[in-house]
């Protein structure tokens, strides 16, 4: 079993965004989107994962132009990034597999160069060196005129959150600064009217979203709490109320919402 996690760089036309979560098929378990970023994220798993991903792939390729990008996100194509995740006991190999199966046929698909990453390459390292002191692992050596360029990766869980803090931006890069470290990477701007500290748990086992909370508030406010995407089920069994005294759905779980799909399938 493995999950997908599909970052899309269109956050503000509700009519392309619904047109490309209903390509999304039965796979669909949650969407995140945002207009300050101009970024949706589509959260997908079960047996048709990887047939669904292509579905959606077709239609963001189809409604949306990254000419047009405007978010504070950083970004390098229309199809952004395409992480694979396996779920339960599946292996990592698994995921290698479809990332190394999607990855070649984007490039050959739409004239994409894809970026792939997992193990040794990270994603921060990719968006930093595209086109630069990383080349492409598939396709054209230069971004798509119209598409830009597609990171796709194999990875293991990882939670994102975004907290929306009551202070300036230079204290918030204070924030970002203090808690970044091997399992948590960070980004601290303006989006909109929220001074935003953006986190990447890349493992949420260890450093848990609550141990992130705590180390937030001894710095500064924090005015909310937004999650993007899914909890893993076994961060949340237990601290139920503790989400949802954050204002974090504890019921937004991938394994919840992959029994809810099952179940209606």
């Amino acid at each position: 079993m493995l999950e997908c996690v599909v970052n899309v760089s269109q956050g503000r036309d509700r009519a392309t965004i619904d047109s490309l979560i209903e390509s999304c098929g039965r796979s669909l378990l949650d969407v995140h989107t945002d207009f300050d970023y101009d970024r949706s994220v589509f959260t997908l798993a079960g047996p048709r994962v990887y047939d669904d991903v292509q579905l959606l792939a077709r239609r963001v390729f189809e409604l949306v132009d990254f000419r047009s990008y405007g978010g504070v996100h950083p970004a390098l194509g229309a199809l952004d990034v395409v992480p694979f995740v396996p779920l339960g006991a599946t292996p990592l190999e698994a995921a290698v597999s479809m990332r190394d199966r999607l990855g070649s046929w984007l490039a050959v698909a739409f004239d994409l160069p894809v970026f792939v990453y997992g193990g040794e390459t990270t994603l921060p390292q990719l968006r930093k060196g595209a086109f630069v002191s990383v080349s492409p692992t598939y396709g054209n050596p230069q971004p798509n005129p119209i598409f830009g360029a597609v990171c796709v990766g194999a990875r293991g869980l990882l939670v994102a959150l975004n907290f929306n803090l009551d202070c300036s931006l230079e204290r918030a890069q204070v924030v970002a600064r203090a808690l970044r470290s091997a399992h948590v990477r960070t980004l601290a701007f303006v989006a909109g009217d929220r001074v935003q500290v953006s986190m990447n748990l890349i493992d949420p086992l260890k450093v848990t979203p609550l141990m992130v909370v705590q180390r937030v508030l001894a710095i500064e406010m924090i005015r909310s709490i937004e999650l993007v995407g899914l909890l893993p089920e076994v961060v949340v069994i237990g601290h139920e109320a503790e989400y949802e005294a954050l204002g974090v759905n504890s019921e937004a779980t991938i394994e919840g919402r992959l029994r809810r799909q099952i179940a209606h399938s």
